[in-house]
């Protein structure tokens, strides 16, 4: 390429890890930073040397940039991908896609009108073990996947007093509030998406540094059916005092299993019926060699350093790719959407008693909100204030 695409973020503080992967990239140039304090943008354009800085997001997509990066709080993902979307730019989102079903409605249709690519940045499906195990079920090494989880258990209440956004639209809500991160993984396994879930909470036993309960349930485990009949277990816990594990998955099959690594020494495991004649545990290393994708085999320094077990380099460097070799997007609207609406429909059934609601599958959505189930058309999950 003779001209380098320009690329423009939005959500200084948590764009650093993308200005460092972009600028990995040859063919790339980070140009323009936007944060709605001024300050906070000039620093970070500073320290990675963005020429423009803005505070006015509508400005920065009016201006000469070939992709726009949403790394700002979760209730302005899909708002400002939409707008990015309309001013005919590409889009890459951080996770989740959306926070109602009426921004997922909007996103899909900005999305089906244009010309461009989006991907929501799900950075957890990149993780080395994750790429391993979704190329051990794409070869059939499972068999039958029938049952899968993932877990997301990080403390953050500290943090949620640091950032305000969190307080609301993570605790502040009852229900699967984070679910890609569990999710995300699970679901490329599975090449399905989720059909109905149930949502279930652990109760209330923790308040804020005000003295307010948290509206969110301490545990939250959402469980999934997908639309083949495989059955997927996601626990998400952000309140509950004690040590972080936020990538537990396990994943069956009638030919095989897997299960990644607990702590205090754990390794994540396997066992493959067409490998062992017995029930026993090996290493999931052991069909690197043979199994590993090309992207984890020689991965280059850029990702070994970049945050999320690579996942941040190597979700920035797939979509550079799907717009220049004009392919699909490694995780386009849709399949971001069946990583984010089965949290959403989460809070309608934990708050009516934990029944099974369907999840709507977007890409066959001509009316909303009249093509949604019943039950969610005039829900909290279309709209929050």
């Amino acid at each position: 390429m003779t001209n380098k695409l320009k690329v423009g973020i939005v959500g200084a503080p948590r764009g650093q890890s993308f200005v460092r992967s972009f600028q990995a990239i040859e063919e790339t140039d980070v140009t323009a930073i936007c944060d709605l304090n001024i300050d906070t943008a000039e620093r970070v354009a500073n320290q990675f040397n963005i020429d423009q800085r803005y505070s006015d997001f509508g400005k920065m997509i009016q201006s000469d940039l070939d992709i726009i990066v949403v790394s700002t709080p979760m209730p302005l993902h899909a708002p400002q991908s939409t707008s990015a979307l309309q001013e005919g730019k590409h889009v890459i989102s951080g996770v989740p896609a959306a926070t109602d079903l009426q921004q997922c409605w909007k996103l899909a249709q900005a999305v089906e009108d244009g010309k461009n690519k989006y991907m929501m940045a799900e950075n957890y499906v990149y993780m080395k073990p994750n790429i391993l195990i979704r190329e051990l079920a794409k070869q059939g090494l499972f068999g039958d996947i029938y049952f899968g989880e993932g877990q997301y258990i990080h403390e953050l209440k500290a943090f949620n007093e640091i950032t305000r956004w969190r307080r609301k639209w993570q605790t502040g809500r009852n229900g699967c509030t984070y679910p890609t991160h569990s999710l995300g993984p699970v679901l490329q396994w599975f090449e399905d998406r989720v059909s109905t879930v149930s949502c279930f909470g652990s109760g209330h036993h923790y308040k804020d540094q005000s003295g307010r309960q948290y509206e969110n349930e301490d545990t939250i485990t959402m469980i999934c059916k997908t639309t083949r009949g495989g059955l997927i277990e996601i626990r998400v816990d952000m309140l509950s005092d004690r040590p972080h594990n936020l990538n537990y998955y396990s994943l069956q099959g009638t030919k095989g299993c897997y299960e990644a690594a607990r702590g205090l020494g754990d390794q994540p495991k396997i066992w493959l019926e067409e490998y062992s004649d017995q029930a026993v545990w090996q290493p999931l290393s052991d069909f690197e060699g043979q199994y590993m994708p090309e992207i984890w085999r020689n991965p280059p320094q850029e990702a070994l350093q970049a945050g999320h077990g690579g996942g941040d380099y190597f979700e920035v460097r797939e979509f550079f790719d799907s717009i220049i070799n004009d392919t699909k997007s490694p995780i386009d609207i849709y399949e971001s959407l069946d990583m984010t609406v089965p949290g959403l429909v989460s809070e309608v059934s934990i708050n009516r008693d934990s029944i099974s609601v369907e999840v709507p599958d977007f890409r066959s959505i001509k009316n909303f909100p009249e093509d949604l189930p019943k039950i969610l058309q005039n829900s909290e999950s279309i709209s929050w204030n």
